[in-house]
């Protein structure tokens, strides 16, 4: 499976400058690793330092309880850059489980190599930093959500991001990564609609 490099652009806004060129060395480093659905990428525990950029399916994280329960925490899905952020950016083993939630094509390259194939292309470096960045900024202003926005808003304000994704996941994932059980996001979903309901009468 090919890769848009135009659509990559957009999506991470990389540089205009960067050419397909700049990124060849990369592609071929990297390697095609899929995972069928209920396929773990890693576990708690893990160290797993590859990075993975996700050509078909969807992967989620979550985090297990003692009582035999879990929580989603992360959705990522086509076109997106997927790697175990605890060992990467903390350097500490991951707390979370990563795992396939549809039969999911990945191309993955071990972050050392990369970091060394960008450390010798200033322009894959700067893109490569400005990514970093990114990751942070979509952690902060998720954990910055459940301080400035009630449950709802932040449920209305997922579905508005990614309609797409919704009917792809169980509900019990869209609730633990809004931080809401199940029964609360029926409960919200509810009472929207009868809020619409109350419009048209």
């Amino acid at each position: 499976m090919l890769i848009d490099f135009e659509k990559l652009k957009k999506l991470y806004k990389l540089s205009r400058n960067l050419s397909f060129q700049d990124i060849t060395t990369l592609l071929k480093a990297a390697k095609p690793v899929s995972f069928d659905q209920g396929e773990y990428i890693f576990k708690e525990g893990s160290q797993d330092r590859t990075v993975y950029f996700i050509q078909k399916g969807l992967i989620r994280t979550f985090l297990a309880k003692q009582q035999g329960e879990d929580i989603t925490t992360w959705l990522r899905w086509e076109d997106q850059v997927f790697a175990n952020i605890d060992e990467l950016l903390f350097e500490h083993p991951s707390r979370f489980y990563a795992q396939a939630v549809e039969p999911t094509q990945t191309l993955s390259i071990s972050f050392d190599v990369a970091q060394e194939i960008a450390a010798q292309n200033p322009k894959l470096e700067e893109n490569r930093k400005y990514m970093l960045r990114e990751i942070m900024k979509t952690n902060f202003k998720h954990s910055e959500s459940f301080m400035l926005y009630s449950a709802e808003e932040r449920y209305l304000n997922y579905i508005e991001q990614f309609p797409h994704i919704v009917n792809r996941v169980p509900d019990k994932y869209i609730a633990g990564i809004l931080g809401i059980t199940p029964v609360s996001l029926s409960r919200i979903r509810k009472r929207i609609i009868q809020r619409e309901m109350g419009k048209n009468d």
